[in-house]
């Protein structure tokens, strides 16, 4: 749960971080996206923000080896509450009363998790499962040729939930991938789902941020890489809660991620301060 909360803590201060250096890259010349990027990358707090975004990775790796699926999505969706605190703070961006209030509802559900979450399942994963996740992964693609053709409002949703479908199917693959030895991962499809479905989500995001609404392409994240993932992992992998506490760990999986949508809006740090 440690490194779940950590790399939830990574994330939101990556989005911060890059924001900040993406505001000041704009603000020191002209030029397209590359350019941006370029100027961008010269920034330390962009390229702390790339470091805390690997050193997050790692921790979600962890945590998905310890404890189950649905606690580590609900942790990283509460990363929109660490890059709405942080935000408050370094970009001095203003949070209302129900944003607060939010960022309480998701720290409490996080709470509750934390209280009923059991151990990882044990169950291995099948073969078809392997290659399900696999096939996920292409399917992700899909929705982003798709939701490209859609209307502002349904694109940014269309591929804000395959965006979270492609992290979701990460998370499952992280579980499926048994042997690190480099041999064991030429076989397993389960590798090449992560690092299909990890690259396809990354595309998506992006592209649904740029070209829809910060605030629905978030929401269809978030939502895509938390119910899908949780249930494969109740249902195929094992994962459980502590004996008893079932309705403490759906109350708190529904309270935290309920949460992380009333914060959608902080899918995209603001770079530009409030007045």
């Amino acid at each position: 749960m440690v490194c779940a909360l950590g790399a939830a803590v990574c994330f939101g201060t990556a989005t911060v971080l890059q924001a900040i250096a993406a505001r000041h890259a704009a603000g020191t010349g002209a030029g397209g996206d590359a350019a941006l990027l370029l100027r961008a990358l010269r920034q330390w707090r962009y390229l702390a923000g790339l470091g805390l975004d690997g050193l997050g990775f790692l921790l979600q790796i962890a945590a998905l080896r310890s404890v189950p699926i649905y606690t580590v999505g609900a942790a990283l969706a509460s990363s929109l509450a660490v890059t709405a605190v942080v935000a408050a703070r370094l970009l001095r961006v203003r949070l209302s009363g129900v944003e607060w209030g939010a960022v309480a509802v998701v720290c409490a559900g996080l709470a509750m998790l934390g209280l009923a979450s059991g151990a990882e399942g044990h169950r291995d994963g099948s073969a078809a499962l392997r290659y399900a996740m696999l096939a996920a992964a292409v399917a992700v693609l899909g929705l982003g040729a798709v939701g490209g053709r859609l209307r502002r409002r349904g694109r940014a949703l269309l591929l804000g939930l395959g965006a979270g479908f492609g992290f979701g199917v990460v998370e499952v693959a992280v579980r499926l991938i048994d042997e690190p030895a480099p041999a064991a991962l030429v076989t397993n499809p389960a590798a090449y789902a992560l690092l299909l479905a990890g690259a396809a989500a990354f595309l998506l995001l992006t592209s649904a941020l740029q070209r829809g609404s910060v605030t629905t392409a978030t929401a269809g994240m978030v939502i895509g890489e938390t119910i899908g993932p949780a249930a494969v992992g109740v249902v195929w992998l094992g994962d459980r809660t502590r004996e008893g506490l079932t309705w403490l760990a759906v109350l708190g999986f529904a309270v935290a991620v309920t949460g992380a949508l009333a914060l959608a809006r902080f899918g995209e740090a603001p770079v530009t301060e409030a007045p």
